[in-house]
C-alpha cells in the first residue's frame, strides 16, 4: 500500500499545547476509524508553522477525504517514492 506525505500549514503549530495536539489526535483518530482500516496515520511531525504527517492509504483521494472530514489542511500530499536511511549507502 502506498505511503504519503501530507504537507499541513498551520501558523503557530509548534506552540500548540500538549492538550491541543491531543485533541486533535483524537479527532483525526475518529475519522480514521469511520473510514476503516484502508488508510492509517503513521506519525506526525510538528514544525513552526507545520505539521508533516505520514499515511499508508491505497491513493491520494483517501488522503484528502480524511482531510475534509477531520476539517484538516492538506496543502500538499505527495506519494513517497523511495526511503533511504544512513544503511542506504552501504
Amino acid at each position: 500500500m502506498p505511503k504519503f506525505v501530507i504537507e499541513r500549514e498551520i501558523p503557530g503549530a509548534g506552540k500548540l499545547s500538549p492538550q491541543d495536539l491531543q485533541a486533535i489526535s483524537k479527532k483525526s483518530c475518529g475519522v480514521l476509524t469511520g473510514m476503516g482500516p484502508q488508510i492509517q496515520w503513521v506519525q506526525s511531525y510538528v514544525t513552526d508553522d507545520k505539521v508533516y504527517c505520514v499515511y499508508i492509504a491505497p491513493d491520494e483521494e483517501t488522503v484528502r477525504a480524511h482531510a475534509r472530514q477531520g476539517e484538516f489542511p492538506a496543502n500538499r500530499v505527495s506519494e513517497v517514492k523511495a526511503t533511504i536511511d544512513p544503511t542506504t549507502a552501504e
